[in-house]
């Protein structure tokens, strides 16, 4: 093999290799290759299959009879804050239930941390995250609320990742608490000019106490003028217009989506919004589960993310999402897998990550274990052992 874009790696005595690719292997969604080898030529996949038939190469790494991932696409996340809610949260497992309200709280720490202690968080939880399997992620504003904070909360994303959101209508400011139309003015002009340079996409909390249908629409279709492309907090704590404008605005991703009814599945069914879920949001708030059967059933796209923030889902592991979601949300392993890679790609509308094909980017995982499936079947357990982004390995 020709090593003229890069240095050839070998990784060999894959006892299961999930490709995201029906056309090899097993023939399912995964595309599971058994004993099977993957060859990394610079920071791209040059060639999957039988282990006995690999490539030689520059580098060999033997797996040991243990299985390989595509690295996991978090495609929802909040880890531009300062401090934490430890007080709410013990506050609400000892009985008081979750509303949005919280927010507020990590915006007052936000707006008073510098840019050095924002970063610093922000690298923190990506480390956590990294060593976890995660080699893509999303992130927001969104505790700021201010025409500086929001500008600089994204600059300082954007350091990080490709794939930054927009979030100034996270909640309504409690600058503007008593005059929401004014603030929603704000988010789609001044706030916007200053913010859309760093960010690919925008999002908005349509929900009760947040923003309604009409507000989310302007501030969404204001983002679209400026080049961003829509995602939406959508029914996450009550029924409601969001999952419906997703789609209608050819949103990316609706994301929560707790409270369905039958024409917002159908909705989802028939566009291209993928409906992002995000147990660790129910988890951490004792709130319903999402029904994801439902969903996969009527043929939606479905992503599986973290949602790591400090209020509703303080955690940065897509294992322990895959976990949950496969336990309590009635997906399959193998579809829970499939949503936190190749679906949580699709939520960011790339076709370069998620799957472990030729020309695709060299981001994989390496299990401590012989099959995806003791993602679910061992949770808790720290079974990321190995992790490759772009070609190079990092953990």
């Amino acid at each position: 093999m020709s090593s003229t874009t890069g240095t050839t790696t070998v990784i060999t005595n894959i006892a299961s290799l999930a490709t995201n690719d029906p056309s090899l292997g097993d023939g399912s969604p995964l595309g599971l290759i058994q004993d099977a080898a993957v060859v990394i030529e610079g920071d791209r996949i040059a060639w999957t299959g039988d282990s006995r038939k690999a490539p030689a190469t520059d580098n060999r790494v033997d797996a040991g009879g243990r299985a390989v991932i595509p690295g996991f696409v978090d495609s929802h996340s909040h880890l531009v804050f300062a401090g934490d809610r430890t007080q709410e949260f013990n506050a609400r497992m000892s009985g008081r239930g979750y509303t949005a309200g919280g927010i507020r709280t990590t915006v007052a720490a936000t707006r008073a941390a510098s840019d050095e202690d924002l970063e610093r968080n922000l690298t923190h939880y990506l480390h956590e995250a990294l060593r976890q399997g995660t080699t893509t992620f999303e992130t927001k504003s969104g505790y700021g609320l201010t025409v500086e904070d929001e500008a600089r909360a994204l600059r300082i994303a954007a350091a990080h990742t490709d794939e930054v959101t927009y979030l100034g209508a996270h909640i309504v400011s409690p600058d503007y608490a008593d005059d929401p139309a004014a603030y929603v003015a704000l988010v789609t002009g001044e706030m916007l000019d200053a913010c859309a340079p760093y960010a690919r996409w925008i999002d908005v909390f349509c929900e009760k106490g947040a923003f309604d249908g009409d507000q989310a629409r302007a501030i969404l279709t204001a983002g679209k003028a400026k080049g961003l492309h829509p995602r939406v907090h959508a029914n996450q704590l009550s029924y409601g217009p969001g999952v419906q404008l997703a789609v209608e605005l050819d949103a990316a991703s609706a994301d929560h989506c707790t409270h369905l009814t039958d024409a917002d599945v159908e909705a989802l069914a028939n566009g291209r919004t993928v409906a992002t879920l995000l147990p660790g949001a129910e988890f951490s708030t004792r709130a319903e589960w999402p029904d994801a059967r439902r969903l996969l059933d009527a043929g939606v796209t479905v992503a599986l993310s973290t949602d790591c923030n400090p209020g509703s889902s303080f955690t940065s592991s897509v294992p322990f999402c895959i976990a949950l979601a496969v336990r309590d949300m009635g997906m399959t392993p193998d579809e829970a897998l499939w949503s936190a890679t190749a679906g949580g790609a699709a939520a960011l509308r790339r076709t370069d990550i998620g799957r472990l094909t030729v020309g695709a980017r060299a981001d994989l995982a390496l299990l401590d274990a012989p099959s995806h499936v003791h993602l679910a079947y061992r949770p808790g357990v720290p079974l990321v052992t190995g992790v490759w982004r772009r070609g190079a390995r990092e953990v």
